[in-house]
């Protein structure tokens, strides 16, 4: 009865620390300067071990491997294809003719510039994490002592801390929409929903420690407007609705995130659909021009890539979130890698995996750039204007601009699309008399 009575006075302390150091400031919007000093400490901490790593690296050790180079594990040779076919005007053909073709298919397969884009981004130097790069092995004592006592640190300390914030968000959530969603349709309810669900959002980002700095706040996304954005995890949505609230768009879940959904929307004009209908893209559409003909509903949130790119890359933008027409507010999100890998690998993580490893990392540190709105220009097709907001959310975020599909994490490339460079081949080869 001691051991048990004691507990539930250890816990009644730690929760009512919680709350009063960290849940009611994160509901006022003010800081007491706590996240600060933990990334004061946090940095100086990896300075010192970055200075260690490289001078353990400049000693004769030869178990240390050398630290890969940005271009790659390959030197590629970006000669174009047109301009080695051209080579081969010849009426005799020779075995050395496909040599070239060997290269770039021993390429592709070594390291494509698609299917690399799927996993996580490599560090300069570790980070004191589990996930690491070559730069891992043993330096000195000193260095071992610190990684374990983050280890100490990160999962006995941060762990229970950031599982506490993350329930008390997620329950204020569920229960302050369902209680928002009695009140009858009214600017009241708006405004009371805006609340909960910035409140709600600021406590889940202190349950990451994450530190998010905004850009531009001028250009932020407007009601009646739709705001497009990379697409690195799914905690995208909660450090963009930690600045402002948005009608979210997605599919319906089933657990704990069909709760979540079903209790939100009640509160807010959010748009969900169910798996039946996401496959009917003119449904889609026609319900997303609804919602933004509506000049007094919330932006919609949309990120048009449909799956999660690592943190170097944005991919192809869907064409039907710019077919609804209305003013697109464009928002470029970038992680910073040092203090954890933000991306989820949906194909080789579930979600209970992913958001072990983030609420493990060091913290969430990212920059959020609002840029000025764009609309579709006279005589620019859904796929130009996708391809425009595209390359100025790379620009902005210094993101690598890549035209594949993100679809190509899961699926196969359509057959269509070989049959293409097979013609495109081809053409070649009778352009310049290598065949007829």
């Amino acid at each position: 009865e001691d051991v048990g009575s004691a507990a539930v006075r250890v816990g009644a302390v730690w929760l009512a620390l919680v709350l009063a150091l960290i849940v009611a400031p994160s509901a006022l919007g003010v800081s007491l300067g706590i996240s600060e000093a933990y990334m004061w400490v946090l940095v100086k901490t990896l300075e010192w071990a970055t200075i260690r790593i490289e001078k353990g690296v400049k000693k004769p050790q030869p178990q240390m491997l050398k630290t890969p180079t940005a271009n790659g594990i390959i030197e590629r040779d970006e000669t174009p294809m047109e301009k080695e076919i051209a080579r081969l005007h010849r009426v005799d053909f020779e075995f050395s003719d496909i040599f070239y073709f060997c290269r770039k298919g021993f390429e592709a397969i070594v390291e494509d510039e698609v299917t690399q884009r799927f996993s996580s981004e490599e560090l300069v130097s570790w980070n004191l994490l589990t996930r690491t790069n070559v730069n891992f092995h043993y330096i000195s004592l000193r260095l071992t002592v610190v990684w374990v006592i983050g280890v100490i640190v990160r999962y006995c300390f941060l762990l229970p801390l950031r599982f506490t914030l993350a329930a008390i968000g997620i329950t204020s959530m569920i229960v302050g929409t369902t209680m928002v969603g009695q009140l009858p349709n009214s600017s009241v309810k708006n405004y009371l929903s805006e609340v909960v669900h910035l409140t709600c959002s600021r406590i889940l980002v202190r349950a990451l420690s994450g530190t998010i700095h905004y850009h531009n706040k001028e250009n932020k996304p407007q009601k009646g407007g739709i705001c497009v954005a990379n697409h690195t995890s799914p905690i995208d949505a909660i450090i963009l609705t930690n600045d402002g609230c948005y009608a979210m768009v997605g599919q319906v879940h089933g657990g704990l995130m069909g709760v979540i959904q079903r209790a939100t929307v009640k509160a807010c004009p959010h748009v969900w659909f169910e798996r039946s209908e996401i496959k009917d893209r003119h449904l889609v559409t026609r319900r997303l021009r609804e919602h933004v003909a509506d000049k007094s509903k919330l932006p919609i949130l949309i990120f048009p890539e449909g799956t999660c790119i690592n943190n170097t890359s944005v991919m192809m933008f869907k064409k039907g979130s710019f077919e609804i027409g209305g003013t697109i507010y464009p928002v470029a999100i970038k992680y910073d890698p040092q203090f954890g890998d933000a991306f989820w690998n949906s194909s080789k993580y579930n979600i209970v995996s992913y958001l072990l490893r983030i609420m493990t990392s060091w913290a969430i540190v990212c920059d959020v750039w609002y840029m000025p709105p764009m609309v579709r220009k006279e005589g620019e097709d859904a796929v130009q204007f996708a391809n425009r907001v595209r390359s100025a959310i790379a620009l902005q975020g210094g993101l690598t601009e890549l035209p594949w599909d993100g679809g190509l994490k899961r699926a196969k490339v359509k057959d269509t699309f070989k049959e293409e460079q097979q013609k495109n081949y081809s053409k070649m080869l009778v352009r310049n008399g290598s065949i007829g």
